[in-house]
Parts: structure tokens; C-alpha cells; sequence
């Protein structure tokens, strides 16, 4: 994805998927993309328990909300969305 994390720098709420090394995808929110990216990568007690077994490769997708109870409920949705459902929400990003 052509967006840096720098860009969602802001008191918006971030949902985000990163792709790990092995291709898997993880799905989380945030206020600070950078940071919360750099915890994933380098952090052992801030990490998420996914990145305990594969590290981050990049992010590969993010959309702002303006509070954190809607980037919670966009998070959820995400998150039952299939490895193909979530692919396509990648690609359509990307345009």
C-alpha cells in the first residue's frame, strides 16, 4: 500500500491490516499507525500474541474513523470477513 503510517498521524482512530512474513493477514485499530507498527515489529511486551510467531511484513491496508467506537465496530467487521473478503477490501483500497 502506497500509505505511510506517518499519514494517519492524528487523534483519529486508525483500523489497519498488516501482512506478516508468511502472508497471513492481522487486523487491529489504533490512534498511532507508526508507533502501534513499530510495537508489532519490535516490542515483545506490546506486541500482539499473532506477531509472536511471524513477524510483520507491511501494511497493507488502513482507513481513519473519527472516534474510536466506530473503528472498534469496522475492526469486528474485518474481522468476520473471509482471507478473500479481506483481499478484495486490500486491492479496492488500493484504487
Amino acid at each position: 500500500m502506497d500509505t505511510k503510517p506517518e499519514e494517519f498521524k492524528s487523534n483519529a482512530w486508525v483500523v489497519y491490516i498488516i501482512q506478516s512474513e508468511f502472508n497471513k493477514l492481522y487486523t487491529g485499530i489504533t490512534n498511532d499507525l507508526e508507533r502501534r507498527f513499530n510495537e508489532h515489529l519490535n516490542s515483545q511486551k506490546k506486541k500482539a500474541r499473532f506477531f509472536h510467531f511471524s513477524k510483520p511484513d507491511k501494511i497493507v491496508f488502513c482507513e481513519s474513523h473519527s472516534n474510536r467506537s466506530e473503528a472498534s465496530k469496522r475492526e469486528c467487521a474485518i474481522k468476520k470477513m473471509s482471507r478473500k473478503e479481506k483481499i478484495a477490501l486490500i486491492e479496492k483500497g488500493k484504487t
